[in-house]
């Protein structure tokens, strides 16, 4: 059996690569209107995303339009639940109308930073997945708060990579605002690859070397270079000799990989 990942992007953020994007991925996670998107463009990118075979997501995000979903806005566990769970269901519907249903569900930028190191919130937002939609997969960081509250809820969980992004010495993201932390470069994005699937490991920014574990590779609609790197994501993926289809079908295979292939996630 070809050994399977997923590659996802965030779109619905206001982006003019969104189409283009669609044609590199099988999951997109699309914005819910309180970091970037409207009810009409949650729509447009379902309806493209299902005419394409790929599965949708809902990328839910801290009230911050302003910020673009990168600051962290302090609230309850219940207004926070309370918040992502609308936007679940914003996502959702608009699906539906599209003539698709939601697969799965990643947080946004500061709401998913904080969500990897404090129990709470990544609690908080299984909470909201389940109260929504159980059968839902909940999408972050292997080893993250966010798996560790899809293990105590029951809840179908699939981690992701960041070919695109460096990570510090324990393995988190580090912060944008850092020089060179964004990766641009579709041959070092390559090489990052290649080491992921063939060594299970990344080098951190300070050229540690840091165990990884992965269902999925995320590529970052928002950037620039988002297409170049995107295709390089792709080629690197199907040279390593993997097949690209949806998390669905890369959890499921988790019980039927044989000895010779085994699997690359947590």
């Amino acid at each position: 059996m070809a050994r399977r990942i997923d590659i996802n992007a965030d779109l619905g953020e206001g982006f003019s690569n969104d189409e283009a994007l669609l044609g590199l991925v099988s999951s997109a996670n699309i914005a819910c209107g309180f970091h970037a998107g409207d009810a009409a463009t949650m729509r447009q990118v379902s309806r493209m995303a299902g005419e394409r075979g790929v599965c949708v997501g809902a990328h839910p995000s801290f009230d911050d339009l302003p910020g673009f979903g990168r600051r962290v806005i302090r609230m309850s566990a219940w207004e926070l639940e309370s918040l992502v769970a609308y936007q679940i269901g914003l996502l959702a519907q608009a699906a539906e109308d599209s003539g698709v249903r939601l697969t799965h569900v990643k947080a946004h930028g500061a709401l998913y930073n904080v969500a990897a190191e404090d129990q709470m919130h990544g609690l908080t937002i299984g909470r909201a997945i389940k109260a929504v939609d159980p059968n839902l997969i909940y999408l972050g960081q292997a080893g993250s708060c966010m798996a560790w509250a899809a293990e105590r809820l029951d809840l179908a969980f699939a981690s992701e990579a960041f070919p695109d992004r460096h990570y510090d010495d324990d393995g988190r993201l580090m912060l944008r605002t850092v020089p060179g932390s964004v990766i641009s470069d579709p041959n070092a994005v390559t090489e990052r690859i290649e080491r992921m699937i063939q060594d299970g490991e990344v080098i951190a920014m300070s050229g540690r070397r840091l165990k990884i574990s992965f269902d999925s590779l995320c590529i970052h609609g928002d950037e620039p270079t988002s297409m170049v790197v995107g295709r390089a994501v792709r080629r690197a993926v199907e040279d390593s000799g993997f097949v690209v289809t949806s998390l669905r079908d890369v959890l499921a295979s988790h019980a039927t990989l044989d000895e010779d292939h085994p699997r690359i996630s947590a």
